[in-house]
């Protein structure tokens, strides 16, 4: 298993254990619910720093800084159905931008935003891409 491959797999369990937070400014809920870059970051760090609760440019400068998290960023927003979004700042991909959408909005067929399942089936399929590729995906064009 790849270093990425351990760290999605790892961050399954922690969803599944603490459940989502999909809306709102914060990465992390009082009630243990985490988003999932703070999820990711988790995985990788072992801790959830207080800035996750209080202060999000804080907990993004975190979580951006991370070499580790962003590389299982990319490679979860590789798996999405959707393409990610362009920086503005830099002409390139924002992949933590692309896992915000798909999190925060319903999916047309079923009405519904993304639930535990949903994010897990994810983590599964980016694992098993991480694992089985050396590198992150050409991006595909829409159908």
């Amino acid at each position: 298993m790849s270093s990425t491959g351990l760290v999605l797999a790892t961050t399954q369990d922690i969803v599944n254990y603490h459940g989502l937070v999909t809306t709102g400014w914060h990465f992390a809920n009082r009630d243990g619910r985490l988003h999932l870059a703070a999820a990711l970051y988790r995985a990788v760090t072992g801790t959830t720093p207080d800035s996750f609760y209080t202060r999000p440019q804080m907990a993004l400068l975190l979580i951006e800084s991370n070499e580790t998290v962003m590389e299982a960023i990319r490679w979860i927003s590789a798996v999405l159905p959707t393409e990610p979004p362009t920086d503005m700042d830099t002409g390139a991909d924002d992949h933590l931008e692309h896992l915000d959408r798909w999190l925060g909005e319903e999916d047309f067929f079923t009405g519904r935003r993304p639930n535990v399942s949903d994010v897990i089936g994810v983590l599964i399929r980016a694992e098993q891409t991480a694992d089985t590729l050396t590198d992150v995906p050409a991006p595909r064009l829409a159908a």
